[in-house]
């Protein structure tokens, strides 16, 4: 399965109201995992079994709960049993279509 996830907290005393320390502990943890991983400006995806993923989800969201009284927590899942490397794999398909030049209009 393919998870893209965002975790932030809310409510905490930052006046700038920053949270790339809590975004750096989320993302220390998905990257202490061991699972394939991306992270972007917005969203840190991540690619596994169903409980390992959740699993690092849960500790992810937990380690930024430290920062703040509340988390925001945005997830969503492509899951697809017996598929593995779809990390990679769908912009590589992605990247292929484009170069095919293919117009639909």
């Amino acid at each position: 399965m393919l998870v893209a996830f965002s975790v932030a907290p809310s409510g905490g005393d930052d006046p700038d109201g920053s949270v790339h320390d809590a975004v750096a502990a989320a993302v220390r943890v998905v990257r202490e995992s061991g699972l394939p991983n991306r992270t972007s400006s917005m969203f840190t995806e991540l690619e596994g079994e169903w409980d390992e993923v959740m699993d690092v989800v849960k500790r992810a969201t937990e380690a930024v709960g430290r920062f703040g009284p509340r988390v925001s927590l945005v997830l969503k899942a492509d899951i697809r049993p017996g598929r593995t490397g779809e990390i990679t794999g769908k912009l590589d398909r992605l990247e292929a279509a484009l170069q095919q030049g293919t117009d639909p209009a």
